[in-house]
């Protein structure tokens, strides 16, 4: 449907073209100046092309979204997206199992054809029958060439179309099938995009597993978590006219969170706190990365400058979906300022005395996600400080922890009058009173992500 969509635009709009050309060329056409009319009738002709062909990727872009993310197709797009954060086989897995079975009441047999060994299955009676094993394997045995496929009721191989009751992945030993009785009611193009998305994921998980064995070979991860803590400022810097604290819980032993201090003379400091996209061990490689890039610069005050390293570093690494969110700035106790670049983190704020009480103002995102796509120009904002600020970022493990109801602790006036409340004590007080407050938010559940935050108060 989105193929034909977009040759039906094409068309229609070249046809246009072409019929405002040659009305062109009728009207402006006289015979005493055929050439310089020509010249004209053409030259007008050029600029509605160009304008046609722009017309045309919008309603192209418009159509792809519209088609691509509705009904059944919609559901095997989100599928694609979530898919592009999959890293390991337990988030394969846990995929098949939110998006495919529950949501699109689909069935998963996942094979290595090269032991015939059953990596997962649903636990349905199709996904589980020995039969199906074996008429799978002998349909489609060890050395089926890689691609998507599709299969009927009696498993045999089909082009696509209302026999259709199911595809199949091939990727060199490794066979996913999935039983899927409206495999006609997808758009054709979301094949494509799929199998493209699923070999992403292989070598993502390839790739992964080889760091793995490394850190094997280092013995365990709670060895690796020491060395990545070791990134992280053991205690805080004593800086005059400031008060600093920070708090980091991670969900697991190794993190994508970070944060630093970095005084870089006796009135200006550099502040920084993000998280990479993910968990686990390729989240925490990214982390030590930014880390160590940050710390190796040599001109910090160039805030436009660590933002554009810290970006071509993580895409240096190559590893597919990595980005980070960041909020970097430098405190000037003597301008009484901060500097910043808050590239897409949502909660750093400045808490101020006013004469009603406190006041939050926002330091909203001027960058995008660091390290996935080209940056737009990048620019540095300024906000002034007042003794007794009080300045707080935080990871989004604090703002989205969620409560019995689902919902999560940054939209509530509870987090914010309990900022409020306590801007008025030490930072290190303040820390605690916001890490209580996300852990009785989030009740006896266990939390969902990393909590991390740095507070930076200026002294009376």
């Amino acid at each position: 449907m989105l193929k034909t969509t977009r040759r039906i635009v094409n068309v229609t709009l070249n046809t246009i073209a072409g019929l405002l050309f040659m009305l062109l060329t009728y009207y402006l056409v006289p015979s005493a100046a055929v050439g310089f009319s020509l010249t004209v009738a053409s030259v007008v002709f050029c600029l509605m092309l160009f304008v046609m062909d722009s017309v045309a990727r919008y309603a192209n872009r418009y159509f792809e979204q519209k088609i691509m993310y509705s009904r059944e197709t919609g559901l095997m797009t989100r599928y694609i997206e979530r898919l592009r954060s999959a890293y390991t086989f337990d988030d394969l897995v846990s995929e098949f199992q939110n998006t495919l079975e529950n949501k699109g009441d689909m069935s998963i047999l996942y094979v290595n054809r090269e032991t015939n060994y059953v990596m997962y299955n649903s636990p349905d009676k199709i996904c589980s029958s020995e039969e199906t094993e074996r008429k799978l394997e002998m349909n489609f045995p060890k050395g089926w060439q890689d691609g998507i496929f599709f299969f009927d009721d009696s498993l045999g191989l089909v082009s696509r179309g209302r026999a259709s009751r199911g595809f199949f992945m091939v990727f060199g030993s490794q066979h996913i099938y999935c039983f899927c009785r409206y495999v006609h009611a997808f758009d054709p193009s979301v094949f494509p995009k799929l199998y493209e998305e699923y070999m992403r994921f292989e070598k993502r998980s390839q790739r992964i597993q080889e760091v793995s064995v490394i850190s094997d070979l280092a013995k365990e991860w709670s060895q690796l978590a020491q060395t990545q803590r070791s990134f992280l400022p053991q205690t805080m810097p004593e800086i005059e006219k400031l008060d600093i604290e920070a708090y980091f819980r991670p969900l697991v032993n190794v993190s994508g969170d970070y944060y630093t201090v970095l005084p870089m003379d006796e009135n200006k400091t550099l502040v920084m706190l993000g998280d990479v996209s993910g968990k686990g061990l390729a989240a925490a490689l990214v982390m030590g990365l930014v880390m160590n890039t940050v710390k190796i610069i040599e001109n910090k005050e160039d805030l436009v400058g660590v933002v554009k390293a810290v970006d071509k570093a993580i895409k240096g690494m190559h590893l597919q979906d990595k980005y980070t969110v960041m909020f970097i700035g430098i405190i000037d106790t003597k301008k009484m300022n901060i500097r910043y670049i808050n590239a897409s983190m949502s909660d750093p704020i400045i808490v101020t005395k006013a004469p009603n009480g406190y006041r939050i103002k926002p330091l909203t995102s001027n960058c995008s996600l660091i390290g996935i796509i080209d940056l737009e120009d990048i620019h540095v904002d300024e906000q002034r400080l007042f003794r007794g600020d009080l300045i707080l970022m935080a990871s989004d493990g604090v703002s989205e922890v969620m409560d019995d109801e689902g919902i999560e602790l940054g939209n509530t006036e509870l987090y914010m009058n309990t900022i409020k409340n306590s801007a008025y004590k030490s930072a290190h007080h303040i820390v605690n009173d916001i890490a209580n407050l996300v852990l009785e938010y989030n009740g006896d559940k266990k939390l969902r992500d990393d909590v991390t935050m740095l507070v930076v108060k200026i002294e009376d």
